[in-house]
């Protein structure tokens, strides 16, 4: 049962408050802070730079080949979410309710749910995975061609659906995974380069009529017992393999799992390999949600993830460096005299975004997974 404080007069209560529990929050171990202080500076959005790769040739004597150019790659990170917190805190209240003083509860409780708020909202970035980083029910019926230009792709004896779209797309012959752009019809949808920093494209060449192919992902795949170590390997080596597909190494120290409640409790219910124990080097770590130690990855379970147990969830693996997060408080606690009453009106100012540069797309994988 609740009410608004004050219509819960003076009797006899206990003299501590019931507070608000949350989990302990996991982002200062799964974002890259690097940028923080220099967007608080600029304002709203920031430019951030790095130069393209360039190739290594073998030398045979002979003067060198025509040189590389250098390009520059420019990804914007923009703080787009804007919060605040507003609440008063009557005299008449503070004299008719037992609770005499809530203000120390309340400024704790709005910490937590502002830490929770902001780990859903980089959970939710899931979508921003490496095409070719996902882990989950693969779709590969019929075949398909693709067109050299606008990555076209005319699909026989296919079903494709709305939910390819953002997905993982490669076809015999592709080199690369691509992403898919958009969805027309059972038989057509659109695949261009796994960019988003650069204008949308296709250059994966032309695949002819019959290719065989895959959309990774596209619905849950169900983890039990007998398979979950396996999976938790696979999107090991994901992060394992980025470089040979050209991206950047993932470094093997700073990795983690993100898992809802779910995959502890089929971890501890017969899974073979698996013993859920932390490290003592890692004992602070366990107040943010850490399990243990599988595959390189630190586990963390988290109530926070996007999906559910029926419809899937979508499990993060990666490094820190995989996404870049800023946060700032505008205006913190403004105390206000409440005009035309009597007590204290509070209020917040609070704004955050996050970033996940291209060439960092390959730093995380996502298990898309329901648990039985």
């Amino acid at each position: 049962m609740s009410s608004a404080r004050g219509a819960t007069l003076a009797q006899g209560f206990s003299q501590r408050l019931l507070l608000e529990v949350y989990d302990k929050s996991q982002l200062e171990v799964v974002v890259n802070r690097q940028y923080e202080g220099e967007i608080n500076k600029v304002g709203s959005k920031l430019n951030i730079l790095n130069i393209a790769r360039i190739t290594e040739r073998t030398y045979t004597g002979a003067n060198l080949a025509s040189a590389d150019s250098l390009y520059e790659n420019n990804c914007v990170l923009t703080i787009d979410q804007w919060k605040s917190f507003y609440w008063q805190e009557l005299t008449i209240d503070n004299w008719e309710s037992y609770i005499k003083d809530p203000h120390s509860t309340v400024v704790a409780q709005k910490a937590d749910e502002r830490n929770k708020n902001m780990e859903a909202y980089v959970y939710g970035l899931y979508g921003d995975v490496g095409a070719g980083n996902r882990v989950g029910t693969d779709y590969t019926t019929g075949t398909v061609t693709v067109d050299v230009t606008t990555g076209l792709v005319t699909g026989s004896g296919t079903t494709f659906t709305s939910a390819m779209v953002g997905k993982g797309f490669k076809a015999t012959g592709h080199s690369l995974w691509y992403r898919v752009k958009t969805y027309t019809n059972a038989t057509s949808i659109v695949i261009e380069d796994d960019f988003d920093d650069t204008t949308s494209a296709y250059t994966g060449g032309a695949i002819g009529a019959g290719a065989s192919y895959t959309i990774e992902a596209v619905t849950a795949v169900s983890i039990t017992t007998s398979n979950i170590l396996a999976k938790v390997g696979q999107l090991k080596l994901k992060l394992d393999k980025a470089e040979s597909f050209g991206y950047s190494s993932v470094p093997e120290d700073g990795r983690f799992l993100l898992v809802p409640p779910e995959f502890e409790d089929v971890a501890t219910n017969g899974a073979s390999g698996i013993t859920l124990h932390v490290p003592a080097v890692y004992e602070d770590l366990v107040k943010r949600g850490m399990l243990t130690m599988l595959k390189g990855f630190k586990i963390f379970m988290s109530n926070r993830l996007t999906g559910d147990n029926t419809n899937g969830f979508h499990l993060i693996a990666g490094h820190p460096n995989w996404m870049t997060f800023a946060e700032k408080l505008l205006s913190a606690d403004i105390e206000e005299e409440i005009i035309g009453n009597f007590g204290t009106a509070y209020k917040d100012l609070f704004v955050y975004g996050a970033k996940v540069p291209d060439s960092r797309r390959h730093f995380a994988a996502e298990l898309f997974a329901t648990f039985a």
